[in-house]
């Protein structure tokens, strides 16, 4: 399964979600086999979370099986965003250049706590979402087998915590709410202080609640009944 994402940390995180069922890797990986060739890129011009996903993963597929990938891959594509209430939205499907082509993690959290200076905590309501869409390298002309959206809410907190996640995990904390699905219920008021931002979560938390953990999950589903096999290498 190819991603169409450069950012290795997603990767790594989809990578973890995904399991052993396939043998995950990066369109990073695909510039070796282009020698001379600019690095791929897809220009996510959409105005949707959905259709740019949708348009990674067709593009991403073409750019595959015209460097003679093997037909029976798949490529997965996400586009995952931040969409905070007081901003109407916004960063949505700009969060990754909010700041800037170049910015960091870093600039892009300090440049989204600028703008919600003055405004209350209980209107700093935020929701992260993530969507994705599944194509065949072999399908042609690219047609979706599977797309689905999903997402998290919660608060942006007045300061960045943590060290875990990326991207604006430090600064997005989760609604109490989110965390009733777990086995062991959402914190207790005796318990650790709350909100805790994504990056001070257990990763294992932020893959059950998370948007792309959530995305990943109907992912899984679906991967399991169309592919038994990977099914059964992954019970293995």
């Amino acid at each position: 399964m190819w991603l169409a994402t450069r950012n290795a940390k997603k990767g790594v995180e989809l990578a973890r979600i995904l399991g052993v069922s396939f043998h995950v890797r990066t369109i990073g990986e695909l510039d070796a086999l282009a020698p001379g060739k600019p690095p791929f890129e897809v220009v996510e011009d959409q105005p949707t979370f959905a259709g740019n996903a949708r348009k990674k993963a067709c593009e991403t597929a073409a750019y595959c099986r015209a460097l003679g990938i093997d037909t029976r891959d798949l490529v997965l594509a996400d586009d995952s965003g931040l969409c905070v209430d007081a901003l109407n939205g916004a960063p949505g499907i700009l969060s990754a250049r909010y700041a800037g082509d170049d910015a960091t993690d870093r600039d892009r959290i300090d440049k989204l706590l600028r703008e919600l200076t003055g405004v209350p905590p209980q209107s700093r309501g935020a929701r992260f979402v993530c969507s994705l869409c599944l194509v065949h390298v072999a399908s042609e002309p690219q047609s979706p087998e599977f797309e689905h959206e999903a997402e998290v809410r919660g608060v942006i907190l007045e300061d960045a915590r943590g060290t875990g996640g990326f991207g604006y995990d430090p600064v997005f904390a989760p609604a109490r709410e989110e965390l009733a699905t777990l086995d062991h219920g959402p914190p207790s008021e005796g318990d650790e202080p709350w909100p805790r931002s994504f990056a001070e979560l257990d990763t294992a938390v932020k893959d059950h609640i998370g948007h792309r953990g959530r995305a990943l999950a109907a992912l899984c589903e679906h991967l399991n009944s169309a592919y038994p096999s990977a099914r059964a290498h992954q019970q293995e």
